[in-house]
């Protein structure tokens, strides 16, 4: 049947899990109180959804390849930021490792989609020199 959506996409779906653990994550406890921070988390993990929707919504691989790269930047933010989070003691080992796991479920398929992506995309025109 193919893809027609974002949210057929593995590496959305992927994503959206992870961005509904951060949710969850950060709605209780101690983060509620450090809300600048609790914030940037949550963009972060947002992030990841949106430039997937949005990249998928452009018209041609290239494109798509490049929020697809944004995308991954995103995860990365999410992961440093759970790093933090529980060096501020704002969540537990198991948490730690679960939302890691998370992260690199959703990283293997953003990967692969990039990957894809960039061996369909058409080669880009030669560029015509001054003469």
């Amino acid at each position: 049947m193919g893809v027609r959506h974002f949210t057929d996409l593995a590496a959305w779906q992927r994503a959206d899990d992870l961005r509904r653990f951060v949710l969850d994550q950060t709605s209780a406890g101690p983060i509620v109180q450090d809300w600048k921070f609790r914030t940037q988390l949550r963009d972060a993990s947002d992030g990841v959804c949106r430039n997937l929707a949005e990249g998928f919504g452009r018209y041609g691989h290239r494109e798509f390849a490049r929020f697809t790269t944004i995308a991954k930047g995103s995860l990365d933010e999410v992961e440093d930021a759970l790093i933090a989070a529980h060096a501020k003691r704002y969540i537990d080992d198991e948490t730690l490792a679960v939302g890691t796991a998370k992260i690199r479920r959703t990283a293997a398929a953003v990967v692969g989609l990039l990957k894809y992506l960039r061996s369909t995309m058409e080669p880009e025109p030669p560029t015509q020199s001054p003469d």
